[in-house]
């Protein structure tokens, strides 16, 4: 279908030994001078996306959090929870007081977690790796140094950050143009500090010292110190045939499962371009998620979110005429995913994220790091489960997934930056590769809808979500779902609708794809 209908359609590249896919050509290549030369997954994913805090600021970086999947030999994978907690002296009530009713979106430091994708990045060298961390960071640290072209998405958001203080690395007197070289020598002598002292050199020095002293009490030295990288038990449940995985709660991966668990029991029409297709996976997503934000925080069981006789019922509500009842009353997510299979077939499924494009927009003085607003994802209602307090991690939309066949072999690894859509954008690839039999290319270049209001409002009022529809599917979709009473919007192709990639094990060796959606994207291998 994505070869037919996108002029943009990428074909599936093939590798017989290693393969990486991630938004950047340099991060990329990054990643596969590891594999080459001898390091594993782990090590090329820890390169590429430590490249990636470099290059592409407005989607990640040193002031993120990341989550991963690892496959290491036949059986389910390990998962790494590498989000941040709120500083310990997170105070709900004051917030309250001040009238807020949600959390800030931006420019207030209470939203800011103490960052977990340093904590990630060493976890997963620690326990994965193979080369020293020193030659893992080096692609980083000489582009920080010596330079780098600025990407496109990169140059088009960077007027975002007017006004905002200590970000002069990326802001330019006259408008940053795509291609210019830019160096951030403050980020990159922070990497040599983790490359050097290891995660101590990050969380117990300067940019912990800096952390503190903007905080004005929101952490202590201790906030810090605490490990936020934690291996934990993937979740999994098999559809198609397969076992799908993700990581637990915080995250909001449980609604992919729970969603691809629905989808499997519907009668979904054998050509996607059906507007039939499209319905009833639009109606599985929000069965899914439309209480999302009442149930989704740190210690919610995921067992009991995909427990069948709490799906049932939702898969029950579907059918095949019209927009099914909820169960319930009534800006852009900026992150950038990336996947990695090494020649010993160790497959890493890794996401790190800013939250929101740059984050919070506060950018610590001296070494530049732009921190994350992740705790958006906080409650302030009193008693939530959710609710923001000390120490706490908030809910999360990073959602990587991973598949493997009945027996625990690898199968697939793939993922999407996307806010809330993120589940919506993994179900429907799921949906292409193991339903439909579709190539990597295909399904990720192929038409996408995502609920809107999107970014990280979707489920705040589940009864007013419409349809977003990308315009390349204009002619298969739009009639069709308006017919069953969906609001539908037609959309340009771009970061509302994710960018996705896959690289798929064959019997030939790896096939993947990256998604052109972020430009410059690529898939590397050898």
């Amino acid at each position: 279908m994505g070869s037919r209908e996108d002029p943009n359609h990428r074909l599936t590249l093939a590798a017989s030994q290693g393969m990486i896919c991630t938004v950047d050509h340099l991060a990329s290549s990054a990643g596969l001078s590891m594999l080459r030369g001898g390091g594993s997954a782990a090590d090329a994913a820890v390169a590429a996306g430590a490249v990636l805090a470099v290059t592409a600021q407005h989607m990640c970086g040193l002031g993120g959090d990341l989550f991963a999947l690892v496959h290491d030999g036949a059986g389910p994978p390990v998962a790494l929870n590498a989000s941040g907690r709120s500083g310990s002296g997170a105070d709900a009530l004051q917030l309250r007081l001040e009238g807020h009713r949600s959390m800030p979106f931006r420019r207030d430091i209470r939203s800011v977690p103490v960052p977990g994708c340093v904590d990630g990045w060493s976890a997963l060298h620690e326990r994965f790796g193979r080369l020293p961390l020193r030659d893992v960071l080096e692609p980083a640290i000489v582009y920080a140094h010596a330079g780098f072209p600025a990407s496109p998405l990169l140059a088009g958001l960077v007027p975002l950050l007017d006004g905002v203080t200590h970000a002069e690395e990326l802001v330019r007197p006259v408008p940053l143009r795509s291609g210019e070289v830019l160096t951030r020598p403050s980020v990159g002598a922070l990497l040599e500090e983790l490359a050097t002292e290891g995660r101590s050199g990050f969380y117990e020095g300067r940019f912990a010292e800096r952390l503190i002293e903007v905080g004005a009490g929101e952490y202590d030295a201790e906030d810090l110190r605490q490990p936020h990288a934690d291996w934990v038990e993937p979740i999994g449940l098999d559809v198609w045939g397969s076992r799908v995985w993700t990581v637990p709660p915080n995250s909001q991966g449980y609604l992919i499962l729970a969603s691809a668990w629905m989808a499997e029991r519907l009668p979904l029409p054998d050509d996607p371009r059906d507007p039939l297709w499209a319905h009833l996976l639009i109606e599985a997503s929000k069965q899914a998620g439309c209480d999302r934000n009442e149930v989704l925080h740190e210690h919610a069981v995921a067992t009991e979110l995909l427990d069948p006789a709490r799906l049932e019922p939702r898969l029950e509500a579907i059918g095949s005429s019209g927009p099914s009842p909820l169960p319930v009353p009534s800006g852009h997510g900026d992150t950038a995913y990336l996947c990695v299979v090494d020649a010993d077939r160790m497959a890493v499924s890794l996401i790190q994220s800013n939250a929101a494009d740059f984050g919070a927009h506060l950018v610590l003085p001296e070494v530049k790091v732009f921190l994350h607003n992740r705790g958006i994802g906080f409650n302030l209602v009193p008693g939530h489960p959710a609710e923001y307090g000390p120490r706490r991690r908030p809910p999360h939309t990073l959602s990587p997934a991973l598949v493997t066949d009945p027996a625990g072999a690898l199968r697939a690894v793939l993922g999407t930056m996307g806010g809330d859509a993120q589940p919506q954008i993994v179900l429907q690839l799921l949906t292409r590769l193991l339903r439909h039999g579709q190539t990597t290319g295909e399904a990720v270049t192929a038409p996408r809808f995502s609920l809107v209001p999107g970014g990280f409002d979707t489920w705040k009022r589940p009864r007013g979500i419409t349809a977003a529809v990308e315009d390349h599917a204009r002619g298969c979709w739009s009639q069709g779902l308006r017919s069953r009473g969906h609001d539908v919007g037609i959309h340009p192709a771009g970061s509302g609708f994710g960018h996705a990639h896959c690289i798929a094990v064959t019997p030939a060796g790896l096939a993947g794809a990256a998604d052109p959606r972020a430009q410059i994207g690529s898939t590397a291998g050898y």
